[in-house]
């Protein structure tokens, strides 16, 4: 299976389960919704009953936002105007490459969903293998069945991802940087040496991205018992099939990116005025509901792309499988005899 059939194949799956999709964007919301209470009791707390109130509760008060983010701590300084449309997707990302320090309450909360994540992962990689409906006994089986071996695999990402950006991204960017650029003249130099930078050290996120992801997927589809044998397993299947793996995350990327700017292209700014409010909201929570679409998508085509290198056969409408044999076995059992002739 080539990258565009896998990219395609994994659309079809997420199509076929929009459950998962408005699941995934419900928990989400509800992990966020208590920083938004605790973020909207400071700022309640800090407008009192002053003139700046009324105008902040009819549209956008520049000169009094800030002043808060110049005062603000914790959650609070969060809540800065590059929030707001496309402007977040970029602070995101700039905040991701440089290593910025997040708060403690982004930090617990970001520590709470990846938590989760490893329980619902399981659940949702088993869904998008077997393309067919599992309902919710079979969907928080497979949740369960995983969740303390995706949760070892998750620490030993976290100690990964903790040497890149606590030990790679200082040699590259305080150690590396300001001595590759001390005898450079021209900023345009000093520019691409930076990019050059942020390219290296996204390859290596990427290539992390990879072997994880696809160690993930055979935990699950082939029911392996061992983290560190899934995680050995899923590097030795990027490495094998590196040509597909990075084109059908290139193919992810590009779609994403799309996505990032058809919304850049369409997002206002902060709204002005209290109705205005509203669709700016409305079209935020569009993007982050395609988000979480486009994300499902990629564990989706990465299964896919798995189970077709490995020859694992199409699922068919074949006779019931007691669940929770194994995606692979259920494969196994559901091959057409004929076409084994």
């Amino acid at each position: 299976m080539g990258s565009f059939a896998a990219f395609r194949e994994g659309i079809r799956r997420v199509n076929g389960a929009p459950l998962v999709v408005i699941g995934m964007f419900a928990v989400t919301l509800a992990v966020a919704l208590p920083l938004s209470y605790i973020l909207r009791s400071e700022i309640e707390a800090h407008l009192g009953s002053s003139l700046n109130a009324e105008s902040a509760a009819t549209g956008t008060n520049y000169d009094w936002w800030q002043e808060f983010s110049g005062q603000a701590s914790g959650l609070a300084s969060t809540f800065i105007p590059s929030i707001t449309g496309f402007g977040a997707v970029l602070e995101n990302l700039s905040n991701l490459l440089d290593n910025v320090k997040e708060t403690r309450a982004i930090v617990a909360v970001t520590f709470f969903w990846l938590l989760l994540w490893s329980f619902l992962s399981g659940g949702v990689i088993d869904r998008f293998a077997r393309a067919r409906r599992t309902r919710s006994h079979g969907f928080f089986g497979a949740c369960g069945m995983h969740v303390w071996r995706l949760l070892r695999l998750g620490l030993a990402a976290l100690a990964v991802y903790a040497f890149l950006f606590g030990y790679v991204h200082f040699w590259i960017f305080t150690v590396g940087y300001p001595g590759w650029t001390q005898d450079l003249t021209i900023e345009r130099s000093a520019f691409a040496v930076r990019l050059a930078c942020y390219l290296g050290f996204g390859a290596l996120l990427v290539l992390c991205s990879l072997v994880f992801d696809y160690a993930r997927v055979r935990i699950v589809v082939e029911d392996r018992r061992s983290a560190l044998g899934g995680l050995v397993a899923g590097a030795r299947f990027a490495w094998r099939h590196r040509g597909g793996a990075l084109g059908l995350y290139a193919v992810n990327a590009v779609a994403f990116l799309g996505l990032a700017a058809a919304y850049a292209a369409i997002a206002p700014g902060a709204p002005r005025s209290g109705w205005s409010t509203w669709p700016v909201l409305a079209l935020g929570e569009a993007y982050i509901l395609l988000r979480h679409y486009l994300k499902l998508a990629f564990y989706a085509s990465e299964t896919a792309f798995f189970q077709g290198a490995l020859a694992h056969a199409a699922y068919t409408a074949a006779p019931p499988i007691v669940w929770p044999d194994s995606p692979a076995a259920e494969s196994i059992g559901n091959v057409d005899p004929s076409r084994m002739v």
